[in-house]
């Protein structure tokens, strides 16, 4: 029998989940599995428990949003052996389980764990620290770990436009120099500029809004899509950015758009960026570097 270390962050989302574990159990022991259930109580738990547990587990499973997910792995990068993880998405926005194709029925999303096949994605470092899907910091990036857990239960994604809307007042720009190699013209960049809003990203949504076409997301190729938008100079630059971001078009004059393994982000003062959703701490220097194929997770074998 298989053995799986199932975690659960109760509070996340609208803690739908509760009502579903017994049944997420049942198809676990439907297909010989033997399930050990631990239920978090507080923040970083999840990674705790995969590194003092994970070693005895064949599968690792989880439920909760993006931020339980990046504990888990965080949780499972320091294990000797890289258990597979078995995801079973119960946030808010779920980006990074929209982009693999993960079901948000937890029922669904069961089955797909134990149907599906394991797939070697991508794991990004920032500063040493792991994340999965994204690392961003200027506007509205602090909204997704700044608002309050019982709001998002409440409204879900309205939440993040809620809190979102409230700072436009205090928006700013960061005056970065920004190193790296570009992967497609293999070229070195160095860009220097007053950036409003920087996402350095695996994913194909972020914050619940599709950002990318499928076609120029790979999980597994070992490179980052990295946006970097400059502060409008006026209300018609400001509309370009929006047109821009609406339809897709990275070409705009009001940003830079590039894919690269590896970055640095410096600053004269320090940042707060945002990893997975969750604050990443406050630096002015940050080196992001690609992992390839980092972490394995299961999903349905019709996305390979």
């Amino acid at each position: 029998m298989r053995r799986i270390l199932f975690v659960v962050n109760p509070k996340s989302g609208k803690a739908a989940v509760k009502n579903n574990v017994l049944g997420i159990v049942d198809i676990f022991t439907k297909h010989e599995c033997l399930t050990t259930l631990y239920v978090t109580q507080r923040g970083k738990e999840a990674t705790e428990i995969v590194e003092k547990l994970g070693m005895n587990y064949d599968l690792i499973v989880c439920s909760g949003g993006d931020g339980t997910l990046d504990e888990v792995v965080d949780g499972v990068m320091n294990l000797e052996r890289k258990v597979p993880i078995g995801y079973i998405p119960s946030g808010s926005t779920n980006d990074f389980a929209k982009s693999m194709g993960i079901p948000f029925d937890h029922i669904e999303a069961a089955k797909a764990i134990m149907d599906g096949k394991e797939f070697q994605c991508d794991v990004g470092l920032f500063n040493g620290a792991y994340f999965i899907y994204v690392a961003a910091f200027g506007a509205f990036t602090e909204v997704s770990y700044s608002t309050p857990q019982q709001t998002k239960n409440m409204f879900g994604h309205l939440a993040y436009i809620l809190e979102g809307a409230r700072s436009l007042a205090s928006i700013k720009s960061y005056h970065v120099t920004v190193t790296c190699k570009d992967s497609e013209t293999k070229q070195k960049l160095h860009i220097e500029d007053d950036i409003l809003l920087g996402m350095v990203t695996n994913a194909l949504t972020v914050g619940g809004m599709k950002r990318y076409k499928e076609e120029e997301v790979l999980f597994d190729d070992g490179y980052f899509e990295v946006i970097l938008i400059r502060m409008p100079k006026n209300m018609i630059e400001l509309n370009g950015i929006l047109g821009a971001l609406l339809t897709n078009d990275y070409n705009s004059e009001c940003m830079y758009y590039f894919k690269t393994a590896e970055l640095t982000v410096e600053s004269e003062e320090n940042i707060n960026w945002t990893l997975d959703g969750e604050f990443g701490g406050s630096v002015k220097e940050a080196v992001i570097k690609n992992q390839k194929k980092g972490f394995s997770i299961y999903r349905n074998m019709g996305l390979e």
